[in-house]
């Protein structure tokens, strides 16, 4: 009877094995860990935009567009629950990555209108925050490469046979992954006016 049941087990075993299982298992983990870090960055990034804002304010409150828009995009971030099921859905991810996207280009737009204030550029605290601003864009994009790497991994793992059949079976489906919104613009380098007239400083 133990050696019928021994016996079972290891073509049970056998059978998980082969059908990519254990695989899937492994990558989705590989995704989900991948995702926490990516927003750990953003939420980092976020954190950071209330007290750049106030400073820039203190030198530039006429700057008020500009302001504006960054408190709004953080606003929209911060609107989106990054939930685990967010990267089963590809809609809520798309509004998601919009969202993170429309904040990156906010806070570009507030960092190029600082370069106007010469007193802003020298106080100490907004160079430190821009620092940190810049430091964490970076992370949030190695973060977003591991990311890709995961989903990549994980989308092959069910798409490929014998995988995808399991993966019917237990209903997994590809996850959402990071696109470039506008391929035509990052591909097309910014133009910046150096002879814009520069406020006079206070």
């Amino acid at each position: 009877m133990k050696i019928r049941l021994l016996a079972l087990l290891a073509i049970i075993t056998s059978l998980l094995s082969g059908c990519g299982f254990n695989q899937v298992q492994t990558n989705d983990e590989a995704v989900n860990a991948a995702w926490s870090e990516v927003l750990n960055q953003y939420q980092r990034r976020a954190d950071l935009v209330p007290n750049l804002v106030a400073i820039v304010q203190g030198y530039a409150a006429h700057e008020k567009e500009v302001l504006t828009r960054v408190t709004e995009a953080r606003a929209g971030v911060g609107s989106i629950k990054a939930t685990p099921e967010l990267i089963n859905d590809e809609a809520a991810f798309a509004k998601f990555q919009k969202a993170q996207g429309d904040l990156s280009s906010a806070l570009s737009r507030l960092l190029v209108v600082s370069e106007n204030y010469p007193q802003l550029k020298a106080d100490a605290n907004f160079r430190d925050l821009q620092a940190q601003v810049e430091g964490t864009e970076n992370r949030i994009t190695v973060a977003r490469n591991r990311y890709i790497k995961a989903v990549q991994e994980y989308n092959v793992s069910v798409r490929t046979f014998p995988n995808n059949l399991t993966a019917m079976v237990m209903g997994w489906k590809t996850k959402a992954n990071f696109t470039v919104e506008n391929e035509k613009a990052i591909s097309t380098a910014p133009k910046i006016d150096f002879n814009a007239p520069k406020p006079a400083a206070n």
